[in-house]
Formats: structure tokens, sequence, C-alpha cells
């Protein structure tokens, strides 16, 4: 890092305690926190279900697409008619969760990491690993994922 990176960074810090101090205790775990993962996976908690959760019908997952779903934090992929295959929508990186799927790839609104929605592989970073699988089964035509 060259000296005028080291003082723009310096500035940068200074200029974020500044906030934080402004802000207040409550403001500064929020400022500080925002890029890191917290506990149990990241923002908001586990990374995958602990427990099954239903997702509402198959048929909205189309064939050869997937569908996000934000709420639950997980991502289904239909690869072939009534094959179903489910990752975590919770970015590896810092623990957000994923905002959209374009062109086979999910996308993380914090850091531009892309994933591949079929595989959970990375496929831009800053993350470095994979969605973790989920499993998941449709029964009476609902699709049950964890």
């Amino acid at each position: 890092m060259s000296a005028t990176q080291s003082a723009a960074r310096r500035t940068v810090l200074k200029g974020a305690a500044a906030i934080v101090g402004a802000a207040g205790t409550a403001g500064a775990g929020a400022a500080l926190t925002a890029c890191s993962p917290g506990p149990a996976g990241g923002a908001g908690g586990p990374a995958v279900p602990a427990e099954p959760v239903e997702l509402g019908a198959a048929a909205e997952v189309p064939v050869g697409g997937a569908k996000l779903y934000r709420e639950k934090k997980l991502v289904v992929s239909c690869p072939a008619e009534g094959q179903y295959k489910a990752f975590s929508a919770q970015c590896t990186h810092a623990g957000c969760v994923l905002d959209k799927i374009v062109e086979g790839e999910g996308n993380c609104p914090c850091h531009g990491s892309r994933f591949d929605v079929t595989t959970g592989k990375v496929l831009r970073g800053p993350a470095a690993e994979p969605l973790p699988a989920v499993p998941v089964k449709a029964e009476g035509g609902k699709l049950i994922a964890g």
C-alpha cells in the first residue's frame, strides 16, 4: 500500500469513527459489522434451515430455471421436470441475502458476488465459498426444503 493510499485509508477510517461517535453506540455496532458475518453464518441467522420449510407450489420453479425465495433465504433450480436443487441464498462472503437471479446467476447486492444458482458455485467474488446445498423435495405439488 502506498503512502497516499495509507493516508486516504486513515482519512476514511477517521471519518467513519466520527460518524459512529455522532450516532452513538447503537450505530457503532451496525456500522462496524456491516461487512462481517455474524454468528451462525452471517446476517440474520443460519445459512441453511434447521428444520423443513414449505416454499410453495413446485410449479412456480420453471424447468431449466430457478426461483429465489428471498424471505426464506433459499434459491431453488429445476434442471429437469420433477428434479429440484436448493441452495442457501445467503452470500458466503458477508451473509447478505441474494436479491435477484439474472441469466442463471444469483446476485449479492452487498459486494457484487455472483453464484451459479444450479450448482451454488461462485462465479465472481469477493465470495470464495460456494452456496451451501439444502435438501429439497416435492411433496403433493409443494416444495419442502431443509
